[in-house]
């Protein structure tokens, strides 16, 4: 009986949802996934369950009120991430998509109640993920581009010994870049070119928010003032190797434990091997005296 009135229940849904959507002039989801996807970076189409959140966020955006600190804070930070939506849209999706998901409570209840524990516990993870989803994806992004920059100051104390234009410079570098750093030097020439030199300097550290690139606009900088340079620069690529060189410790510290196994179990093989001639030579003089 409770089966075939979450069966009913369902088809009502179903059909009171289509026509709804038929008199509002809801879009398909396709058209709307094609229409989401036109304006992300990835040439993949967006999943149809994050097409239906991201479209209710997109409704629910003007409801959602933030404080201009936060505000201001957050669109720096999606800005930083690639993310193309805006605060309020972000924070109505990370609260949406958790709460779709205690919907599926209500089937639990009627059904099996026991998974109800089961489905909370997935939304508030599901909440924390999405939570965190611009900040590690800041993360992961400004890694990349932290690990090109040693590279990048060593270009700099090498151009600064025939050129002191700081853009030309920067654009030669730009053709050899890798994808995030490149569009990073990309916004920054093209704000070079329409404004000040130091000002557009000033705003891509900003921007940035890296220990390491201001210390990279600050020696550009003093380059714009007059300051000759080479000796910075060539002192921040000093610090910036070695820097990359605990960098690729760590790195090599997480190594799998699974590896480490591996390691010791060849160590033994090539002990085993020379205990093995070890014995049979023992053996053979052992043979040759009696």
């Amino acid at each position: 009986m409770k089966l075939l009135l979450f069966l009913f229940g369902s088809a009502l849904a179903a059909g009171l949802y289509f026509v709804l959507a038929d008199l509002l002039k809801i879009p398909r989801l396709a058209t709307e996934r094609a229409l989401i996807s036109a304006g992300r970076k990835e040439r993949s189409l967006v999943k149809s369950m994050e097409t239906l959140v991201l479209g209710w966020s997109l409704k629910l955006a003007p409801l959602i009120r933030l404080d201009a600190y936060k505000r201001r804070r957050l669109e720096t930070k999606l800005t930083a991430a690639g993310l193309d939506m805006t605060p309020e849209v972000f924070t109505a999706y990370t609260v949406l998509k958790p709460c779709l998901i205690l919907l599926g409570i209500i089937p639990c209840l009627l059904i099996l109640p026991i998974l109800t524990p089961l489905v909370v516990v997935l939304a508030l993870l599901t909440y924390f993920k999405e939570s965190r989803r611009a900040d590690e994806l800041c993360k992961a992004r400004m890694e990349l581009v932290e690990g090109e920059l040693p590279r990048f100051v060593a270009t700099i104390h090498q151009e600064l010994a025939a050129s002191r234009d700081v853009l030309r410079i920067l654009e030669n570098y730009k053709k050899h870049a890798g994808p995030d750093f490149a569009h990073e030097l990309d916004v920054l020439t093209a704000d070079m070119r329409s404004s000040s030199y130091e000002a557009a300097l000033i705003r891509f550290e900003a921007r940035m928010g890296s220990a390491i690139i201001s210390d990279i606009v600050r020696g550009l900088v003093g380059i714009l003032r007059g300051d000759d340079g080479r000796m910075y620069f060539q002192m921040l690529s000093h610090d910036l190797k070695a820097l990359e060189l605990q960098r690729l410790k760590a790195k090599a510290a997480k190594i799998p434990p699974k590896i480490r196994v591996f390691s010791f179990l060849m160590l033994m093989c090539f002990m085993l091997t020379y205990i093995v001639i070890i014995v049979y030579q023992i053996i053979n003089s052992l043979g040759a005296l009696f």
